[in-house]
């Protein structure tokens, strides 16, 4: 099956296109020109977005207005297409593509996105249990890179690529394809706006 998935959960958005587990496509760009990334993979496979049999997006956690880009993005695609879609965490996206690393999300708010057993989480860096020679990824260690090495954890220069949740992880690990809507965000804490009106 030939699969569209994308991530538009952090600064850098990610899109790929995976027929039966080979990557046919990949783009790296920003969430605003995901439409014309999507446009451009599929021109790139030689394929037409009736080829497309399943979508897998990123779910978060991440930018809550990147999150809804992509769910959005995904529900649109998904309804005119009539194909089923599945979410995939965006830190098990980065875990996927650099096994054995410890993936680390900025949350903003001077605090990061990590996986707790099983269960993501916010917290502060100087809160957590960094593990001395253990590598840790995504921008959330890059942006606290300081914190991470002072506690005798590895890691990768800014541009190494393990830093971002590519989107062929997201076609590789994607399971349980259903309909669009039941997709749902994995936003992790109250979303600002919603704080706001809760005042």
């Amino acid at each position: 099956m030939l699969i569209l998935a994308f991530d538009t959960a952090t600064d850098v958005a990610t899109s790929a296109l995976v027929d039966d587990g080979e990557v046919v496509a990949e783009r790296v760009s920003h969430a605003v020109t995901l439409l014309e990334d999507v446009d451009a993979l599929l021109r790139q496979a030689g394929a037409h977005p009736g080829d497309v049999g399943g979508i897998a997006v990123g779910i978060g956690p991440g930018s809550f207005t990147g999150v809804r880009i992509g769910l959005a993005t995904a529900r649109g695609l998904a309804f005119a297409l009539r194909i089923p879609v599945a979410g995939v965490s965006t830190l098990a996206a980065l875990a996927a593509g650099a096994s054995g690393a410890v993936p680390v999300v900025d949350a903003r708010r001077r605090e990061v996105f990590v996986d707790d057993s099983g269960s993501p989480r916010a917290a502060a860096p100087g809160d957590l249990r960094v593990e001395a020679g253990a590598t840790y990824v995504g921008n959330g260690a890059v942006r606290y890179r300081a914190h991470f090495e002072s506690a005798g954890a590895i890691v990768p220069p800014d541009d190494d690529e393990r830093h971002l949740p590519r989107a062929r992880f997201h076609a590789l690990i994607a399971r349980d394809f259903g309909p669009a809507e039941a997709v749902e965000p994995l936003y992790v804490r109250v979303p600002d706006a919603d704080r706001t009106l809760a005042k």
